[in-house]
């Protein structure tokens, strides 16, 4: 389809660049016949004609195309312009052009009261040297090609109009040097141009020499009716007062820019209207901009991009506004993969949610208790028992929301709910200002994002906070931002981090930087989202030619970002393309970046296994001072000992024996995959709750996986494609309950002595005793041993005291940690004054007696004196308490 493209447009409300003109690029084919909107055939007839008034103004012999006035005042006391009736002044655009003979032309577009539109056109200096002759503009409309205008049937069946679709109208002289005319056009016809030029006539004969007046760049006068040029400062779809949209999209290579409307999502293979913007006009700076007024009848809009140096007629593409709030995916023709990712702009607002009564959590990182889930495979499968429409959604989380806090869930981290390449999977993202409408119960945009804000309203009613997984650093290979600004959204033919892919956003390239923290501010104000976890963060370290950078802007920007101040950013280094982590020796964090810390999860993996050194478990339990202590604290060390990609919990004590799971750490317990074997099943067991166990007690934010508490499987596959719908009929089975108990119990335990285990700051040196299994200090140095036990000391302030008995309010805790295979006598440390050791947790007993919440009192063997057997591959933890209680 052929496209609009307005000419010289240069003042808006006559205050653009103060009057100055530009140029116009409008070039219309010469027609030979007369009277047309041609070029002459002599670029320069000279100034010799032009000294005369123009005398005559007799009536023109052609009927206007639906109404054309010539007046020499307006008869309404409402004036924006002379001659336009309005009944909204600021709705008047006015336009000024200077003539290519020094005359200067006004022309002012408006609404009138009854919705029709006027044309008023001034045209001013202008002397002519023919005497007794008129001015006439002849002049033609046209809405998909420049060089074809609309017949004039198309409009009016009893208007006449020459074949090429142009008509002449005489102007009145109000005074020397002084013209003007108006026309009239209905409501329906608009949005269209009105493309003009001047000719001096007498008595309907051309006696000029063929002068035809055009703009000082020798187009034709052009101007937009029905539309205006519109702003460049909200990006995306906006709507103004009065109902009027605007588009804006930024794009620095274009060519030009063309905006496709459509009539419905059922008929998008060909827009119904395409308006080009023009450069002059409807661009600011690298902004493409135009506004249309409401109450129109399309409803999906998109633009098509053409680069410079590229033929318009092959580029077809309609992009996505990535600004765009609401989207749809329309209905095609033959859909292929390739077209199943073509999403398009909704025009409508964003639909209305009532947030009263929401209040944001504000939880402290260090009392964070963090569950990762897929939100479509949380309540997809149909052991949840919920209704087949609220399957794999929102919803579906809003009615699980008592299974996360029986967990002692504080915050949910959702994976990426972008919509995305349904190929390449959830980490390729097509678009990032919207969630994908798989996850509303009525697969539309609008019940999607009302169901999200409700699902957020939910969680914080409950104390949960909400946290979204972001990817920024690649999006899908085809139908997201390419083909609007390629060279300035994507690192291409560059290669970032091994990867040439045209798909590599170049993220601290100014554009994308503001993209991406206009996408996150949207999150954070219209959906009230507490935090975001961005994946690949290596990554955002790369300039604009995948160099590395000490400052990246874009991290330092979200460090800094106001509205961003009261969330929670966390970088994780894992690449969901390469399905590896990639880690950075310094991440700048500005001490506000925390960090998935997958050093915890390797150095736990490796001593559980048996084969990593003390001190690399004893850094992990008292909060990786080696990667925090650098301005921050434990609190920015989100820990995990199973995520969503590589081997799920219950798989890591299943599966070994592939030489691809090298990388996992991993130990099988004696068998490879499924057993009945009993000893192997228990050492499963208790290597399970060892997992736990010290992802609990370690300082930092623990951070659970979907389907860990209750036994997932993935058949020993590492990768995230392969990861089943949360099977709820597990949660029924023994492992199930008692693993969940398990949770519950380690959760209340870190919220019940949060002045040990929720420290926002690192323990006291002081605080911390090492030892051995006989209170001797720890065999740093030998590799072969598997043993480690500390004493954390309590808080010893008058504030702590008890004012009656003069004991401790809360006790000191001891830990011992056995990743040997045989059992080992423990000497527990003297209580303190006043207290005895009780035992809270011990992961080699059986279920119920292995945790207890009031603690099992364990014997002395002589005064002061308590021995401990402990298990082979087990863990304890033991709580001095009063002797009274």
């Amino acid at each position: 389809m052929a496209t609009l493209s307005p000419s010289l447009a240069i003042s808006i409300c006559g205050c653009r660049n103060c009057g100055a003109l530009k140029p116009s690029k409008l070039t219309l084919a010469t027609q030979s016949k007369k009277g047309s909107l041609g070029f002459p055939k002599t670029n320069d007839p000279g100034r010799s004609l032009l000294r005369s008034q123009v005398a005559s103004n007799g009536a023109h012999r052609r009927k206007p195309i639906l109404a054309v006035e010539a007046k020499s005042r307006p008869s309404s006391q409402e004036v924006v312009a002379p001659g336009i009736e309005v009944e909204d002044p600021s709705t008047v655009s006015t336009y000024h052009f200077r003539t290519q003979f020094g005359g200067s032309v006004k022309v002012s577009v408006g609404k009138k009261k009854n919705s029709n539109y006027v044309v008023y056109i001034e045209v001013s200096s202008l002397e002519l040297e023919i005497r007794d002759c008129r001015l006439v503009m002849v002049w033609g409309i046209y809405r998909s090609n420049s060089s074809s205008f609309l017949p004039v049937n198309s409009l009016d069946p009893d208007s006449p109009s020459r074949d090429d679709g142009t008509m002449d109208n005489s102007f009145l002289q109000i005074s020397p040097g002084k013209f003007i005319v108006q026309l009239a056009f209905e409501a329906r016809q608009p949005p269209f141009y009105l493309s003009f030029l001047l000719k001096p006539m007498r008595s309907g004969v051309d006696v000029s020499g063929g002068l035809e007046i055009r703009s000082h760049r020798k187009t034709n006068f052009c101007v937009p009716v029905g539309f205006h040029p519109g702003s460049p400062t909200t990006l995306g779809l906006s709507y103004s007062a009065d109902g009027s949209m605007n588009f804006a999209l930024v794009s620095r290579t274009a060519q030009s820019v063309v905006l496709c409307l459509y009539d419905d999502d059922s008929k998008v293979d060909k827009p119904a209207l395409e308006i080009d913007l023009d450069s002059y006009v409807n661009r600011t700076g690298d902004v493409w901009h135009a506004s249309i007024e409401g109450g129109r009848t399309f409803q999906i809009y998109g633009f098509r991009c053409i680069p410079k140096g590229i033929d318009r007629s092959k580029v077809d593409r309609v992009l996505l506004d990535p600004y765009a709030k609401v989207i749809v995916n329309p209905l095609m023709k033959g859909k292929t993969s390739l077209l199943q990712n073509k999403y398009l702009g909704r025009l409508c607002k964003e639909p209305d949610f009532d947030w009263t009564g929401d209040v944001h959590p504000n939880l402290p990182m260090e009392k964070l208790v963090v569950y990762r889930l897929n939100v479509a495979r949380f309540t997809q499968n149909q052991s949840s028992q919920l209704y087949s429409d609220v399957l794999g959604t929102f919803a579906g989380v809003i009615e699980k929301v008592k299974h996360l806090k029986d967990l002692g869930v504080t915050a949910v981290l959702m994976e990426p709910i972008f919509p995305y390449d349904k190929q390449q999977g959830s980490y390729s993202p097509l678009h990032f200002f919207s969630p994908s409408n798989l996850y509303g119960h009525s697969g539309g945009s609008t019940f999607a994002i009302n169901s999200m804000k409700e699902m957020v309203k939910t969680l914080h009613a409950n104390g949960i906070e909400v946290f979204m997984e972001v990817n920024f650093t690649h999006t899908a290979e085809y139908g997201a931002i390419q083909g609007i600004d390629d060279s300035s959204y994507y690192h291409h033919g560059k290669k970032v981090n091994g990867s040439g892919s045209n798909s590599a956003l170049n993220c601290n390239y100014p554009v994308v930087t503001s993209l991406i923290l206009d996408c996150l501010r949207y999150w954070v104000s219209q959906f009230h989202v507490d935090g975001f976890c961005f994946l690949n963060a290596s990554s955002l370290l790369r300039g604009f030619h995948g160099e590395s950078l000490s400052r990246p802007p874009l991290i330092e920007a979200i460090a800094f970002d106001p509205l961003l101040s009261k969330t929670k950013i966390v970088a994780d280094f894992w690449d969901p393309r390469e399905m590896l982590s990639k880690e950075t020796l310094c991440f700048p964090h500005w001490k506000r970046w925390a960090e998935i810390n997958t050093k915890f999860c390797h150095d736990v993996r490796s001593f559980l296994k048996g084969e990593g050194p003390l001190s690399s478990l004893a850094t992990r339990l008292c909060g990786s001072g080696d990667i925090f202590s650098n301005g921050r604290g434990p609190a920015f060390s989100f820990n995990y000992v199973a995520r969503n990609s590589g081997l799920s919990l219950v798989d890591l004590v299943s599966y070994s024996s592939d030489e691809l799971l090298a990388a996992e750490v991993s130990w099988n317990c004696g068998e490879e995959g499924p057993t009945s074997k009993t000893m192997i099943l228990e050492r499963r067991l208790k290597q399970i709750k060892n997992y736990l166990f010290i992802l609990f007690v370690s300082l930092g934010v623990p951070v659970l996986n979907m389907g860990d508490e209750c036994g997932q499987s993935s058949g020993g596959s590492t990768s995230y494609l392969h990861r089943k719908p949360l099977d709820w009929s597990l949660l029924s089975t023994g492992f199930g309950i008692q693993t969940t108990q398990f949770i519950s119990f380690l959760s209340a335990l870190r919220g019940r002595r949060s002045d040990i285990f929720q420290k926002w700051n690192f323990l006291d040196v002081e605080n911390i005793e090492w030892y051995g299994n006989d209170q001797s200090p720890p065999k740093w140095d030998d590799p072969s041993s598997k043993f480690l036990a500390m004493a954390l000391k309590a808080d010893r302030s008058k504030s702590m005291i008890d004012p009656e008995s003069g004991y401790l309010k809360k006790g000191d805790i001891f830990m011992a940690f056995n990743a040997g295979r045989k059992m080992v006598s423990v000497l527990l440390p003297s209580a303190p004054e006043g207290m005895e050791w009780r035992r809270l947790v011990d992961t080699g007993l059986p279920y119920p007696v292995f945790f207890s919440g009031n603690g099992e009192p364990v014997d002395e063997q002589m005064q002061g004196l308590v021995v401990y057997e402990m298990k082979s591959h087990s863990c304890v933890l033991f709580e001095a308490s009063s002797c009274d209680d």
